[in-house]
């Protein structure tokens, strides 16, 4: 009889648990930020439709769009952070604050795609205090940009070869795709991270030193990097670079 209540309390539980992590999935910008790559996606294959004949411009918006469908994608990484993050009520909490808010504003400001547009020369160098500058260099190595960001190029990136791929089954198939695929991110990792204390001054420009440091804090914390390294894990999944169209 005990093990019934226990199974009637579980079963009662869980949509609060399904809940709290679609909350924490909203409140961080995950659709938002999601939206903005499907922004950034359309223009990749933009770029291809004057380079290639009309049939294969199409195979390759269709591959894509089929890949990238953003109810694919939201719900890879969704399921991915809720097996990842077994209690998603710290960052919740965090991004719900008044600074979440903030950070979160400030990362969807920073990929919009007219400010993609603005920035597409690159950053401009921001001058900051020393103090500044050492925060920044926590919160660097507490957040996972360089992965996140190399995760995401990929994906941008792959839209060509993914799309020949799926017309030539086999044409980039193998050990030897998923080497490149490996020597390519660790090489945009390391060109991410030349810059990236400058990128994080620009993205985090409007908190004040105050909340730079509070932001820190969290993100150093032991909920803040359950969080960061669930995240991380929820884009890998739902972009999937190098796997099989779902």
């Amino acid at each position: 009889m005990r093990r019934f209540f226990f199974l009637l309390l579980m079963c009662c539980a869980m949509p609060a648990w399904a809940d709290i992590h679609d909350q924490l999935y909203k409140a961080a910008g995950w659709p938002d930020q999601r939206a903005h790559f499907n922004d950034a996606l359309k223009a990749a294959q933009q770029r291809y439709q004057n380079s290639l004949p009309p049939a294969v411009f199409q195979a390759l918006v269709n591959n894509s769009n089929q890949r990238f469908a953003p109810q694919a994608i939201d719900q890879r990484a969704e399921a991915r952070l809720r097996q990842s993050l077994a209690d998603p009520q710290p960052a919740l909490a965090f991004f719900q604050s008044p600074l979440g808010r903030k950070v979160v504003a400030a990362e969807l400001l920073a990929t919009r795609p007219d400010q993609l547009a603005k920035n597409a020369g690159g950053l401009p160098h921001v001058q900051a205090s020393d103090t500044r500058q050492l925060l920044i260099g926590h919160l660097a190595r507490a957040l996972p940009a360089r992965e996140a960001g190399a995760e995401v190029s990929l994906a941008i990136a792959g839209v060509a070869a993914d799309s020949l791929s799926s017309m030539i089954p086999g044409l980039l198939g193998g050990a030897s795709t998923q080497s490149l695929l490996d020597n390519q991110r660790a090489r945009l990792m390391q060109q991410i991270g030349t810059d990236l204390n400058n990128t994080l001054l620009y993205v985090y420009r409007d908190l004040s030193d105050a909340e730079l440091d509070a932001f820190v804090t969290f993100a150093e914390s032991p909920p803040g990097q359950a969080y960061y390294q669930a995240a991380l894990a929820a884009v890998k999944a739902g972009l999937a670079v190098g796997q099989a169209n779902p």
